[in-house]
């Protein structure tokens, strides 16, 4: 039987079908631990059960690693399929929780390979540290901000970009206003400055933690260059198991480095595409700038890139697509390294891809296919040599 979950904040409505998608039961319930109680016990009457949670990584998590601790069979059902069984329902269309978990249950009735939800506390603890370093880095430059802004009226005309928090110190200390107001903006600018202190403070903690974490998995993710502990934590708190992907050219299209094609008749031509993570778009990106400021590979291949005719930000774009083969075929290796099994079982994975590699197809699905496999990180992996083509 599969149970389709529709979460919320204060509330889940759930679905029962066979494998037919024959209606057996449905209910809503709150997400206290009454209300997870009481859905527990509703369900019991069905005891070859499987559950398929929409957005199992995001409004649907705490319930998910609930019902994974609990020994449950979960799996994730993208929100964009769920969107399109209910598009070409005889619903026209309408949206209600009710809706919303019959879609959900049709999508795990009639999809194979769906994510399956395994229990992985440190790779949850992993991802919980990874957010709040996200969290910390924008209060960080929310707190940067208003300081500048403080500064630059108490000191016209000497705006420093970059600013931390000794030199905002050494900046205040040369100002003595006399009245109520520039008094105020340097008590304001004195307290900003002890929160920039206190941010800096959490953020050198938790980049330590990140990086104990990522080595602690077997990753040598952070061998790239451009890629550090937060990057690398990322990369291990969204990726979760590689096998899910079926090749490089997925991974690509799923990191939204993947151009999507629009040829038209004789035209062919590709588009860059917005879909995709966005957050692991955020560190190829800071990969490729880190690179292109210094002297490796990245640089090098962007440069030609750039010989060849194309502008500065479409060379941009292919050197992140490269990177994105690069992480890819790391993470390979890394799983490679702890089962001592052929990478090449994936299809389409290979050890091969590089930041200066041709061309390859590109596939412009922008969903990944995941298998049930069990996790390839393990914090026993073994070192592996470096394999990425970016030297220091």
């Amino acid at each position: 039987m599969i149970i389709g979950v529709d979460p919320h904040k204060m509330s889940v409505t759930i679905e029962v079908v066979d494998t037919h998608e024959r209606l057996l039961g449905s209910g809503r319930f709150e997400t206290t631990n009454a209300g997870y109680a009481a859905m527990q016990r509703y369900v019991k009457q069905w005891p070859d059960r499987l559950w398929a949670v929409e957005g199992a990584n995001g409004a649907g998590r705490p319930l998910a690693q609930r019902l994974v601790a609990a020994g449950e069979q979960v799996v994730d059902v993208p929100a964009k399929l769920a969107a399109r069984v209910r598009l070409f329902d005889t619903g026209h269309n309408r949206k209600t929780d009710a809706l919303d978990a019959h879609s959900i249950a049709v999508v795990a009735a009639r999809t194979e390979g769906l994510r399956v939800l395994v229990e992985d506390g440190e790779l949850e603890a992993l991802r919980m540290l990874t957010d709040r370093r996200d969290e910390l880095a924008h209060q960080r430059v929310q707190t940067v901000n208003r300081l500048q802004r403080l500064l630059s009226e108490l000191l016209p005309g000497q705006r420093k970009r970059d600013l931390s928090a000794a030199q905002a110190k050494a900046m205040l200390a040369t100002v003595r206003p006399r009245d109520i107001a520039g008094k105020t903006r340097r008590r304001m600018a004195a307290e900003e400055i002890a929160d920039l202190v206190a941010v800096d403070a959490k953020l050198k903690k938790i980049k330590a933690e990140l990086k104990a974490a990522v080595t602690a998995r077997g990753s040598h993710l952070m061998d790239i260059y451009g890629i550090g502990p937060a990057g690398a934590a990322r990369v291990l708190a969204d990726v979760g198991d590689v096998a899910r992907f079926a090749d490089r050219n997925r991974f690509a299209s799923w990191t939204g480095t993947a151009p999507l094609d629009a040829s038209s008749g004789e035209q062919a031509r590709h588009r860059l595409s917005r879909a995709g993570n966005r957050r692991m778009n955020h560190v190829l990106h800071v990969a490729a700038i880190v690179q292109i400021r210094h002297d490796t590979e990245g640089r090098a291949y962007y440069r030609r890139k750039f010989a060849a005719g194309k502008t500065p930000m479409e060379a941009l774009r292919c050197l992140k697509r490269r990177l994105s083969d690069v992480v890819y075929r790391q993470l390979i290796a890394d799983a490679h390294q702890h089962d001592g099994a052929d990478p090449g079982g994936h299809c389409g994975a290979a050890l091969q891809s590089s930041a200066v590699d041709s061309h390859p197809l590109i596939d412009t699905s922008d969903q990944p296919l995941p298998e049930p496999a069990n996790p390839t990180l393990r914090p026993e992996s073994d070192p592996v040599k470096d394999l990425v083509p970016s030297t220091r």
